[in-house]
């Protein structure tokens, strides 16, 4: 009895604990993986939307079905000693057939990140950066896109997502730059060699993430008892997720929650409301994930800073920055002494995230434009484009100011909507991106993100409606 339950626990603890929703998962990965498996420049909304299952992960639940040995129906004082031996053989063959299984999952997940997610090796697969991207956007929807609760993460959930996000970060341990350091020979000669190290974007940013990931776990483990529970609220079948930006824009908790937030359960409270230990609980992790967001937006905007812009976007520019902006927009730009870029946002009444996105969108690629204009007007020859870095840049260029006054209004923009969904020069990195470690930093960043502010808006919920209960008496 006690080898049985040993087995049972070790295979719990290795993540191949069977499940009702096991097999469905399993064929939903394999549609998923199918449907997406040739992927082209005009396909790239699946980064920003989750779905069912992960292309880098599927269930294999069928090796716990063992069948049961002849010998179990003896009576006699040899059946116990026959049990226990053969409980032994039968734990020393269930691990080597996990670690086989295990290492076959390994096999298959990896050649389809090596074939770009082209099943037919024909090389129309996407390159390595998008695939490995792709892979932690679809995991993290496999893990959380069911997860809508103030709770923990089903154990076989969180270890489905330790597991294989070590497995996809683990590309970034051969990631190393070269810098040369002196060496000390036995003879006391000094020598300069080139050693490697990690490459410092990595170095600084990954165990950061790492740290930010376990502590967004630690959130939802902090809620194992609650004095809250949960109601359904409108229909959700099994198998449908939420979808969408990742940056969504979710209005404070109610009254607008029919409308927008239909699709998640509500969350109730006693008559008497919570106590002070509990709120006093919520504010505390509200605050905690309020800064992980935080941390993860600014690692994530800081990599899509420093990613190439792809020459197709640059092509697309329009030749004009004012017929980008609009005629509006531009006359206060060129014409105001004094730029204030609050006063031009308050007078425009922007009223969705539709509209703001739209705007950033605009104003973004009309900086581009002036920027443009701005290079082609200083670049007579190469030495002076030399002089014009070593020199102070003319800041009385039209375009130079143009480009500034740009800038300026997109960063408030942006400030005033935290929550903007990414650009479509932001898309277009990523879309375009070879640079496997940037590739990885961005998305790593971009799902907790997306887990950190979900985690806010739940827990807002939460108070919104112990503060309701309570104007209500």
């Amino acid at each position: 009895m006690d080898s049985s339950t040993s087995t049972s626990d070790e295979n719990y603890e290795l993540g191949y604990q069977p499940s009702p929703s096991s097999v469905d998962q399993t064929d939903q990965s394999l549609t998923d993986t199918t449907s997406c498996s040739i992927l082209s420049a005009d396909s790239f909304a699946y980064c920003r939307t989750n779905s069912e299952a992960s292309a880098f992960s599927e269930h294999t639940d069928s090796f716990s079905e063992i069948a049961s040995p002849s010998w179990r129906g003896l009576k006699s004082p040899a059946r116990a000693a026959l049990s226990r031996l053969g409980m032994r053989q039968h734990k020393h063959g269930m691990d080597e057939e996990v670690m086989d299984l295990e290492l076959e999952l390994m096999k298959e997940r990896f050649s389809k990140l090596l074939l770009g997610e082209d099943m037919s090796g024909s090389g129309k697969g996407v390159c390595t950066a998008v695939t490995i991207s792709n892979a932690i956007t679809n995991l993290y929807a496999s893990v959380f896109g069911q997860h809508q609760r103030l709770e923990p993460l089903h154990p076989e959930k969180k270890l489905m997502w330790k597991r294989e996000m070590n497995c996809l970060l683990s590309v970034c341990d051969y990631i190393v730059e070269f810098s040369p350091t002196l060496q000390t020979l036995k003879d006391g000669t000094t020598l300069e060699v080139m050693t490697s190290r990690p490459r410092s974007d990595i170095y600084i940013n990954l165990p950061a993430l790492r740290k930010l990931d376990a502590m967004l776990l630690d959130i939802l483990d902090s809620f194992q008892v609650t004095e809250f529970w949960y109601a359904e609220q409108g229909s959700m079948s099994g198998n449908s997720t939420r979808s969408g930006s990742f940056r969504r824009i979710v209005v404070q908790p109610q009254p607008q929650r029919k409308e927008e937030k239909w699709w998640l359960p509500v969350p109730c409270v006693s008559p008497d409301g919570l106590s002070e230990k509990s709120k006093k609980h919520l504010q505390q992790k509200r605050d905690c994930a309020y800064q992980i967001h935080k941390a993860a937006m600014a690692i994530n905007s800081a990599i899509l800073a420093e990613m190439q812009i792809p020459e197709s976007y640059m092509a697309s520019l329009p030749k004009s920055g004012k017929a980008s902006v609009g005629e509006t927009i531009y006359r206060y730009m060129y014409n105001a002494e004094k730029f204030s870029p609050d006063y031009l946002l308050d007078s425009l009444n922007i009223s969705s995230e539709h509209e703001a996105l739209e705007l950033a969108d605009k104003v973004e690629a009309s900086m581009y434009t002036w920027r443009r204009k701005m290079c082609m007007t200083h670049s007579k020859s190469s030495w002076d484009m030399v002089k014009d870095l070593m020199s102070d840049v003319d800041r009385t260029d039209k375009n130079h100011v143009l480009a500034e006054r740009a800038e300026t209004l997109l960063f408030c923009l942006k400030q005033r909507y935290p929550e903007l969904s990414q650009t479509t020069l932001d898309t277009s990195k990523i879309q375009y991106n070879k640079d496997v470690g940037q590739a990885v930093l961005e998305s790593y960043s971009r799902v907790l993100e997306s887990l950190a502010f979900n985690i806010v808006a739940w827990i807002e919920d939460v108070l919104f409606v112990d503060k309701t209960m309570k104007n209500q008496e």
